[in-house]
Parts: C-alpha cells; structure tokens; sequence
C-alpha cells in the first residue's frame, strides 16, 4: 500500500494541514508496524544506550500534546507537565503503550483540523521563554518532529529484534 501522502486522501484541508495529517497516519502506521513483535520488556530495552521504543513513543504522544497547545495559544498546564516528566518511566505493556499512542495521535489529527490556513501566520511563544514561532511554524514542526522519532522508534525496534534473532 502507497504511503499516506500518495493515497490521494485529506483533499479537503489545505497543504499544510494534510501533510501533518498525513505524517500523523505514517507515523500510527509505522509504530503498529515495528512495534507488533515485541514484548513489554522489548518495548523498554535501551540496546546501546538508545531511547527505548516505548520512550520514543511516549514522547512522540507528548511532544504532539505539546507543540499542538502552543499553535492553539495556550501554555502547558500541570498535567502536561508531569506528562513530560514522566516520559522516561517505564512498567507499561505493549498494548498499554499503543493504545495511548493511537489516543493521542487521533486527538491530534482532530486538533489539526481545527486551525485555519487564516491562522498559519498569527505569532505564537513556546515555553517558559516564549521562544518567537508562528501557529504555521508549530504545524510544521509537529509533522517533522514526529517523524525524526518514529525513525530513531523503528531504527531500536529493528535492533532489539536484530539482538534477539541474532
């Protein structure tokens, strides 16, 4: 099957949105993927000292929350907060930690939509020193962000199943 983004789908958002959107589905799809074989305690091993497939998908999840707060003009909230705290805890299954996976991306496909191409352009801070950015900059970084996580995600699932086999 074609990747999301030669599929022809999501012709009703406007560019920018749809690549987001179509980073988004590549992403659920390549986690369901390389995450599909392995066990809870494969899902947390850190081989060579990488991030752990469960941390790098923790953090996609969170990272999305994240970025997708500041493009709406808000700051983070306690809850967020804790959440990064907590992305280096492990002890959830593998089921566990897809489902909050694919929570969080389907929550963050129906917060792209809400934006408007109108908005791309409307400034935005990011974090505690309001670092200058912009609501289509944020979008942007969204897509690629996920995108540099789930390679380094697929590149530890492909050498945890490498260390087990091998």
């Amino acid at each position: 099957m074609a990747e999301p983004w030669l599929r022809g789908t999501l012709t009703e958002l406007d560019p920018l949105r749809r690549g987001l959107m179509h980073s988004l589905q590549m992403a659920s799809e390549d986690v369901a993927r390389w995450c599909a074989g392995l066990s809870d305690a494969e899902m947390e091993t850190r081989p060579f000292g990488l991030p752990s497939v469960g941390f790098q998908m923790r953090h996609i999840a969170g990272s999305l929350d994240r970025l997708l707060t500041y493009a709406e003009g808000r700051q983070l909230n306690e809850e967020q907060m804790a959440a990064l705290a907590a992305e280096m805890v492990e002890g959830k299954s593998r089921e566990q930690s897809i489902a909050e996976f694919d929570g969080a991306m389907h929550l963050g496909e129906d917060r792209v939509r809400a934006f408007s191409p109108g908005s791309y352009a409307e400034a935005r801070g990011v974090g505690r020193k309001m670092l200058p950015t912009s609501v289509g900059g944020l979008l942007l970084h969204c897509a690629e962000h996920t995108q540099r996580h789930v390679g380094q995600l697929v590149t530890t699932a492909k050498v945890v199943v490498g260390m087990r086999e091998g």
